[in-house]
């Protein structure tokens, strides 16, 4: 008698529908034991306010601007910019193989609060309301005429964070990037051979099964998503209405969002007891020239890739056949999400200080 496929202990291949491509799933490599790298936890003992730190409030920046004593968000433009809004034409190229094109845009660093020991899952729900609003705020404010407008964290050092401050980046381009162009093509796809956006689909079939959410509320489901590719990668979806940009988000929605990215955070942090570093950024549906363009295949949500694979101190590397071949799991996202749902929503530190 054939043996019976399991998930969890038999690999398997996982479509991406999202990027067209597809993840290999190697669950029982779990049990290999790891002697590669280990790596520096988290500091812990940020101070409040260091004035050497370029992001606090009333700080030098590296241009000699000083900061403003502020007391909420704080937005500035970057001192050292990936994109310009003045760079010149490049050449064309005289071979298809030696092809360039123009890039153009504008980089923004914003402070989510002025204090530097903060992170999101330990904020307000009213200080990440403001995070919220203020995202939306420069959505349409570079959306206007810029096509791309990337909204992106980078959280922790081992995720190449330069400042511990609570921060995050946007950048605005004249050109949609390659995520951007490839969501761009498969929710187009999705859209024309079903007649129902992609993700919101997705986002009600993971609703109904329950086996990779971990948390939900009225407005929004957090999932691990079937076709994951880091070890407890989550994807941020709105679960019942059509919403193309996140400047759309009605004023319910803003708070309920607020409330669940509290939750998941904290669960981020709670999984190993530390300041959890990710890379998270949200994708919507393209600006500037494709504000008039029916965009009614797109729906916003946002993606979070954490690096760390066992414990705080051991990571996901992707090496080898991953840059060589395609993309591998050892960790099933069934899995993963069951661990991240049966995490408790009160972060560890706060419990630490009751309990002292």
């Amino acid at each position: 008698m054939a043996e019976k496929f399991q998930p969890s202990e038999h690999q398997h291949l996982r479509y991406n529908p999202l990027r067209d491509d597809w993840v290999l799933v190697s669950a029982h490599r779990m049990r290999r034991p790891w002697q590669g790298q280990v790596e520096k936890p988290p500091q812990e003992d940020i101070p409040r306010c260091d004035p050497g730190n370029p992001l606090c409030p009333g700080a030098k920046r590296a241009n000699g601007q000083v900061n403003p004593h502020y007391e909420s968000t704080f937005v500035f433009d970057n001192d050292f910019p990936a994109l310009q809004p003045d760079a010149p034409e490049p050449d064309a190229g005289d071979h298809p193989l030696f092809r360039a094109a123009s890039a153009r845009g504008v980089c923004k660093v914003m402070c989510f609060h002025p204090w530097s020991d903060m992170t999101l899952p330990l904020m307000s729900l009213a200080e990440i309301r403001s995070v919220i609003d203020k995202w939306s705020e420069i959505a349409v404010e570079l959306g206007a005429s810029y096509s791309w407008v990337q909204i992106f964290e980078n959280k922790g050092a081992m995720m190449g964070c330069s400042n511990p401050h609570p921060h995050c980046q946007v950048w605005a381009s004249n050109f949609l990037p390659n995520e951007a162009s490839l969501e761009d093509r498969t929710q187009q796809k999705h859209l024309c051979e079903r007649g129902t956006p992609m993700l919101l689909e997705y986002a009600q079939l993971e609703a109904e099964r329950k086996e990779r959410i971990v948390v939900e509320n009225s407005d929004w489901v957090v999932v691990v998503p079937y076709w994951a590719v880091w070890p407890f990668q989550t994807l941020l979806l709105p679960r019942r209405r059509h919403v193309r940009r996140f400047q759309d988000l009605q004023d319910g929605e803003r708070d309920s969002l607020a409330s669940i990215m509290k939750r998941l955070l904290t669960k981020y942090d709670n999984l190993f007891q530390i300041s959890f570093p990710y890379s998270m950024g949200w994708h919507g549906a393209p600006t500037g020239p494709y504000l008039d363009a029916d965009c009614s295949h797109w729906q916003l949500h946002a993606h979070y890739y954490p690096p760390l694979l066992r414990s705080a101190t051991v990571r996901k590397f992707m090496v080898g056949y991953e840059m060589l071949a395609q993309a591998q799991r050892d960790l099933t996202p069934e899995q993963a999400a069951e661990r991240l749902r049966n995490l408790p929503e009160e972060h560890y530190q706060l419990k630490r200080r009751e309990t002292s």
